[in-house]
This record gives C-alpha cells, structure tokens and sequence, in this order.
C-alpha cells in the first residue's frame, strides 16, 4: 500500500512538473490568445411577460378598476408605477390587494419577477428591469418621470415581452416609454379620455402616435386577457434560438400579398427590406388583432385601409431621441462642423440630410450643434437641414417640434432654456431651430437625393434595407454631398463594397469622408432583381443539381445573345439610357461636351429623327412602334436599319421601361457606286428615300410642336396655380394684418383696464389703511361678525371684553368667553341681522363696571346685511362714546 501511495505522488509531481514545463514552453500567440477579454455574459431573458402600468393622478381608482377584471391567474407580472409624494410612506400596495386576488407586493429589494403577481414601486424610488430583475434605484430627478425610466428599462430588457399601459394623470410621463415599447416589438395601451379622471397624461400618449389601442381600464383588462395565449407573447420569454426556431418561413406568398396590399395603399415597396424586422412587426400586429396564421392577417389586409396604415407606421417606427450618442455630437462640434465652416463665408450655404429622421430629434439635434458652433456666426450663413422620411404622420410631428418633458434627461437644462420653449409639460422647439429645419416625405431608396450637402447623417436606417438595396443608395449619398462632405452611419453600419468612394476619418462614430472619384451609375435594369428572403434551409443533392443545370443555361443563353442578338437600348420615359444591349457602338456615339446618357443625344445624327418619331408613337400609343429602312451613313456607307420600340414593365412594379431594337437590313455599299449598279432605280429610289426622310422630318417637328404646346400648357396652368396662390396668400396676410390690428386693440383695452385695477386697488389700500387707524384710534371695543357669526374684523380695546385678538378673525364668536356678563349674545345677534333694528342693553363686568352694549346690523355698500357690529361704551361717570364716533359727550366729575 504504501508503494502504491509513492507511485500515486511520484505521478502527481510528474504531471505537475510536465504541466509547468508546458507551460513554459507555450508560443506567444497562444499566451496572446488566453489573454483575450471574456466575453459579454448572454442577456438573460424575462421569465414571464411584464405589464407595466403607469398612472398620475386619478390613476389609482383606474388601476383598481383594471386588476378587478383581470383573471388570478394569467402567466404575467404585473409593476404599477403611480406618482407617489417622496416624503410619506404608502398604502397603494395594501389598497390595490383590495381589488385582485393576484398577491401584491410592494418592491422593496431587487426581485425576480414572478408570474401572477403585482408589483408596486415604492415612494421616493424608481424601478427598473435589469437581467430580468426588477431593480430599485433612488430618484434623482427633480421631475418625475419614473414611469418612462420603467417602460424604457422593460422595452431593453423585454423586447416583445414587454406591454405599457398608461392610464389617467398629469403631464407627459410615459409617452417617451411607450415609443420604446413599441420599437422593441411590445403592446401598448392607453386609457380613454371620457374614463379619465385627468386626462392629459394619456392624451399626450395618443397624440404621439405610439398607442396601439385607446380602451377603458375594463376593456385593457379584456384585451390583456385575450393576448395573454398568444404565440407573439409566448415566444417572447424564449430564447434567441427557440425564437428562430419557430418562425414560419413558408409563407413567402402571404408576405407577397401583404406587401402588396401596402404597395397600393401607401406606393411603398418593402420587398427590399430585412425579413427579421418586418416578420417581427407583422406578428405584432396579428397579436393586436388575435390572429395567429399570416395567411388570415393577409386576408384581413386586403380592404382594411386603416390597418394597412397602423401596419405601414409600425414598419417604419425606429428608436431616436435628442443627442443620441454624445460622443458623436461631441466630435462634430469640435472637428467635423469647423472643418466644413472653415471655407464658408456669408454668400455660401451650409446644407445637411437626415433620411429617416422619423419624430425629427436627430435632425434638431444636428441644427442646434450648428448653431452652438457658429456662435455669434449664426445670422450670417444659410443654413439649411432637410429631413426626410417614409411616414407622413412621422414628418407631421416632427415639423410641429413639441416632444414631451422626458426630453430633459437628453437635452440638458441650458439647451432647454436656450433653444426650446415650455409648453403645458412639453416642450417645443424654438422658432430659429424650427426656420432652419425642413421636414419633408422622401423614399429613399427610389426618390432622387438632395445635392450640393456638406453633411449627410443615416444612421440605424440602411439596418433595415436588404444588401441590394444598399447598393443603390449608398452611391446616391456619394453623389449627393460636396466635396470633402461627411457621411454619418450608425454604429451597425458601414458604406461595405464601396470603400472606394468613402474614406474612414473616425472609425468610433463612424464618420465617412467623401472621395474625389466618380459616382458609379446606378444599378442598371439587368443587375437589379426584386429581392427576396433569404430562408435559411439545408441544401441538398437535387437543390445542388438544380442551381448548375440553371446556371448552364444561363450561359448559353448568354452567348447566342451575345452573338445573333440585335443591338438595343433599355431607356425610361425620359429617354434616359439605362442599359447598354449587344454591339450598339454602330449606331450610337458620345458628342464632344458634357457627358449625357440621353438617347436623342447618343444616337448618331442620321437616325434621330426616325427614331424620335418612333418613341413618340410608342409612348403615345403604349404600343410597340416600327420604323423600317432608315437610313444610317458611318464611314462613308450607308445602310438600312429598322427600329423598333417596346414598351414593358417590370412585375411587380409601375414604372414603364423602353426597348429599343436596332436591326441592320442591308450591308453597306458606297454610295457612289449606287447609281452605276442600279440605274433609273437608283434614282427613283433615292427620290422614295428623301421623300420618306422629309415626311419623318415633317413628323418629328410636329411631334415637337406638340409637346411644346403641351410643356406650355402645363406651364400656363401652372402659373394660373401661382397666382391663385398668390391670391389667396395676399388674402391670408390682409386676415393676419386684421388680426394684428384687432390683437394690438385688445392689447391696448387690457393696458388700460389693468391701469384702473391698479388705481383701483391703491385706493382700496388707502381706504383699509384709513379704517384700520380710525379704529384703532377711538379706543372702544367693537367686534364686526358676519352672517354666520364669524369674527371678521375687531379693535384693540375689544382684548379685555371679549377675549378675541386679531388672530382669532374667522372663528365663530361662541368660541369666546367675554369678561361682561350676557348670556345670550348669539340670540341678540341672530335677532339683530332679522329684524334690521338696534338693540341696546346695559351689562357689568366681573369687575361691576357698567357698560352700554349697543349691536347694529352691518349694511354693505349695496346696502345689503352681512352681519353686526357690536359696540360697548363705558358708563361709569367716566364718559361716553359713540361707536361711530358721529356724537361724543364727556362728564366731567
């Protein structure tokens, strides 16, 4: 045994040896490679759905109403997040568990989200959904916003897991959560204004376009119930791969029907676009409408005009805020903005872009950083900052510049005051940001771009568009900006196979400065295919033999094109060459000059006007058109070339296509040989060939008087346009001139009225002055009550009747015990305002002093009783005044 306990530690001690001379000798690069940072821990996903409610005031009988119809059980958490006073404990959760059945707890640690069961913030704290925990944290804020905190931290934490109702309060609280939600794939609810005790908090959310649907709290708690099974939500909690898993790749004709339906309505195509993101907001709109098979939302789609709207603004909605990404604002400021102002002076213009702007933040962020460079510059350069997007109802709202008070956290409290103005708990941009900025509905894809930019800013847009697509619009932007103008991509993002255009200047933001080459032509008729989906799939032996039997007919297809096909042209209604067809260098030329790819300008000199008259009968007809035996002389031969043109479209698309067919008939023959061969034929046929060409010449010139007369027709309608325009724009300033005059008239009205309040109310302080001093200086008790025998006013000397100061006014006068003996002074007061009359009655102190207590009803100007007066003068030998001081006697002993 103890042998075999030696050879036990003799192999240990050998291995440990071995494992250390190993060690040693390991290469550098293995060395590098175990130094290599660990990796990022995997975002750990909810363990159920998250409800978030979020309420002001009037949101906790709301939020009672809604868990009172929600079932016990129901698979979701539930976190209500209320306006709660910072300074006092509170009962909400006690309260709450009044109206559920469902356990609820007031956070007070970080918690692990449990099914069926409610959650509720406590005062003076927020929570936040952190690694699939809910997470306290302290309030900062001087402004509450705890709602949007939640909604946000459950929209990156959750993703479609996550459902935002907001409910009745004040202010704007939540609307900037419910947008994240929405992004992220989740649901969100707002309550209804006629249930809301105080609506404004949810009208903000409306307003903003980011609620999915306006219900009572009964009828959230109803469609809570109804989605809580729904596939959308379930898969929601699993992960990644489970997620991928289950998406349903065969149903690329119902895709085909829904974007189509969208094409019609809206004339967008989104066949370019990335599957994963539209797959994810269809689905999330088949979970709003309970609908589980894509076949049926389609359907549904067809003739629902207002939810192909709802699903065209989902596909477009996108996360943006004010200075998203600091840094980056931070680096224009201090290097990119004073390079491009640098070579501006007052003459020049400053021109930037943002394409897919969506709710404008990114844009007024970009014009405020200019105006913070320039400085005291500012009024003397143009500036001129263009946004653009997809969405008509996005360009709305961001031309209107009013974004809720959640903004404070992204703009800072000195841009605020600087560049923003406050509004009822939002906040609209200032007029000088707002002149500079124009919003406009642009496709970017298809739509020509702005020119002459110094800057152009498309970030977190080409994300969402398919490679092929890239390739159009990343030359677009190219040629678009000025030389040495920028091009700003998000972080995910890149300019790819056209690194030859763009230089990398800061790899960080990802900032791009432009080449000084040539812009690429955009992508031709032939290399352009309508994209498809790519469905990941396992390929197989038959998949594999099928792509090469394809390609082999490609190719051959290919060469006979290439070697009997006629030459030809693919141009558009604008005569603007597209693509170039088999050997076309015979019949067309580049003239001396600016470079042009029209074709009336390619086509050599002698077949312009035959095939001039040719398109024109095309496009007038939208027919194929022919025109035979045109005449081509080139190098001193002549030969006959039939044209043709084609009319067709692409599937799929309504743009209209030209293609036009030249057909050489004859080989070439010298003209002077012509004559000699043929004889009178010769010249006969000559005769036939000018005729022909002078009655295509007399055609073309009439087809070119036509369409001027057409262009001036156009251009007389339009000018009728303008100046009605005009017109009504005169008219408009005539109605604002009126409007001024009538405003400036009420202003002066209101100057004047307030001069007489205020001489008003100096009177009034004269008087009251008056009063106090005269009734201070005549020495008598005197106690003013009203008609409920309240004291409202009394005399210093009234202390030792009465009892009463003047800290006491207010209070009833049976509160006080006066030092005279009467028993039933509130009877005689009572009496005294009835009947008007006077009452007098002699009474003793405790001391036997007498005194005359006299009570008058009290008239007010109008001569109405609001209450008594009582008076008490002494009548001991002493004297006697009268309260009113109108009649005064003295004895004298």
């Amino acid at each position: 045994m103890r042998n075999a306990m030696a050879a036990k530690r003799n192999s240990k001690r050998s291995a440990s040896l071995s494992r250390t001379k190993e060690s040693r000798t390991k290469s550098p690069q293995s060395k590098r490679a175990k130094a290599k940072p660990k990796s990022k821990p995997a975002k750990k996903h909810l363990s159920c759905p998250i409800v978030g409610v979020g309420g002001s005031a009037g949101g906790f009988e709301a939020t009672m109403e809604l868990l009172r119809h929600l079932p016990a059980k129901n698979e979701m958490s539930f976190v209500v997040v209320q306006h709660l006073d910072p300074h006092h404990s509170s009962k909400l959760a006690s309260l709450l568990g009044k109206a559920t059945a469902m356990p609820v707890i007031e956070i007070t640690k970080t918690t692990k989200p449990q099914p069926n069961t409610v959650y509720v913030q406590p005062p003076n704290k927020c929570v936040l959904v952190k690694d699939g925990k809910l997470v306290l944290v302290r309030r900062t804020r001087q402004v509450n916003v705890s709602i949007d905190q939640f909604f946000e931290s459950l929209a990156e934490a959750g993703g479609s897991g996550g459902i935002g109702v907001v409910l009745s309060g004040t202010g704007s609280d939540g609307t900037a959560g419910l947008r994240a939600i929405k992004v992220a794939g989740g649901l969100t609810f707002a309550q209804d204004e006629g249930s809301a005790k105080f609506a404004e908090m949810p009208r903000n959310a409306i307003r903003s376009g980011f609620v999915d649907a306006v219900r009572s709290p009964r009828e959230i708690a109803r469609e809570i119930r109804h989605i809580i099974e729904h596939p959308y939500i379930r898969r929601s909690i699993a992960s990644d791969n489970e997620r991928a898993a289950k998406l349903d790749y065969q149903k690329a004709d119902d895709l085909g029907r829904i974007f189509l339906s969208l094409k019609k309505q809206m004339g967008v195509d989104f066949t370019g676009y990335k599957f994963e993101t539209l797959n994810r907001r269809i689905q999330r709109r088949m979970a709003l409408h309970r609908m589980t098979k894509l076949s049926h939302y389609a359907r549904f789609l067809r003739n629902n005009k207002k939810e192909i709207e709802s699903l065209f603004d989902d596909l477009l909605i996108n996360v943006t805020r004010f200075f998203r990404d600091p840094s980056l604002f931070t680096a224009l400021r201090n290097r990119f903005l004073p390079a491009i102002l640098k070579n501006k002076d007052r003459q020049s213009e400053l021109r930037a872009w943002v394409p897919g702007c969506a709710t404008g933040e990114e844009v007024y962020s970009l014009a405020i950083s200019i105006l913070e460079t320039l400085g005291k510059r500012a009024s003397d350069l143009r500036i001129q900052i263009f946004g653009t997007d997809l969405s008509e109802a996005m360009i709305d709202h961001a031309r209107a510049g009013i974004f809720p008070g959640a903004i404070e956290k992204d703009v800072g409290r000195a841009r605020l005051k600087r560049f923003f103005e406050k509004r009822d708990g939002s906040y609209q941009v200032g007029r000088r940001v707002r002149e500079i900025c124009t919003f406009a509905r642009q496709n970017v894809v298809t739509d020509p771009p702005f020119s002459r930019l110094d800057l152009i800013s498309c970030r977190n847009v080409l994300i969402y568009l398919s490679p092929e697509l890239h390739k159009r619009c990343i030359p677009q932007f190219h040629h678009a900006l000025n030389p040495g103008g920028y091009l700003i991509l998000g972080p995910a993002e890149s300019v790819g196979m056209f690194d030859e255009l763009f230089n990398l200047v800061e790899k960080k933001n990802k900032i791009y400065a432009k080449k000084m080459v040539a812009t690429p032509r955009p992508t031709g008729l032939a290399d352009y295919q309508v994209p498809r989906f790519a469905h990941p799939a396992v390929k197989t032996i038959s998949a594999q033999a099928a792509t090469f039997s394809e390609q082999l007919v490609r190719a051959a297809d290919h060469i006979m094109l290439s070697a009997y096909a006629p030459a030809a042209v693919v141009i558009d209604r604008e005569l603007h060459v597209h693509q170039f067809r088999g050997r076309s260098e015979l019949y067309l030329e580049h003239q001396p000059g600016p470079s042009s790819l029209n074709l009336l300008q390619l086509v050599r000199s002698s077949l312009a006007a035959d095939l001039r008259n040719a398109i024109r009968r095309c496009i007038k007809t939208n027919k194929p058109a022919r025109t035979d035996r045109s005449i081509l002389k080139h190098n001193s031969k002549t030969r006959e070339v039939n044209i043709q043109v084609v009319p067709f479209k692409i599937p799929g698309t309504d743009k209209e296509w030209l293609l036009v067919i030249f057909d050489e008939t004859t080989k070439g023959a010298k003209p002077g040989k012509m004559p000699q061969l043929l004889g009178k034929t010769a010249s006969q046929r000559e005769i036939t060939e000018l005729r022909r060409e002078l009655t295509a010449s007399k055609e073309s010139v009439q087809a070119i008087i036509e369409e001027q007369e057409a262009t001036n027709e156009e251009l007389k309608s339009a000018n009728e346009e303008i100046e009605s325009s005009n017109e009504e724009l005169q008219s408009t300033n005539e109605e604002l001139e009126t409007a001024k005059e009538e405003l400036q008239s009420t202003n002066e009205e209101l100057t004047t009225l307030n001069e007489e309040l205020s001489n008003r109310n100096l009177e009034m302080m004269e008087m009251n002055s008056d009063l106090k001093n005269l009734l201070a200086s005549m020495q008598l008790p005197i106690v003013m009550v009203d008609n409920d025998l309240l004291v409202r006013r009394v005399t210093p000397a009234a202390r030792s009747a009465f009892n009463v100061l003047q800290s006491d006014v207010g209070r009833p006068i049976s509160d006080f015990k006066p030092n005279i003996a009467i028993a039933d002074l509130e009877d005689l007061l009572r009496e005294v305002i009835e009947t008007l009359a006077m009452r007098e009655r002699r009474v003793t102190d405790r001391e036997g002093r007498q005194y005359s207590l006299r009570v008058r009803p009290y008239r007010t100007t109008e001569n109405k009783i609001n209450g008594a007066v009582i008076t008490l003068v002494d009548i001991n030998g002493g004297g006697e005044q009268e309260a009113d001081g109108s009649k005064a006697t003295k004895r004298t002993k």
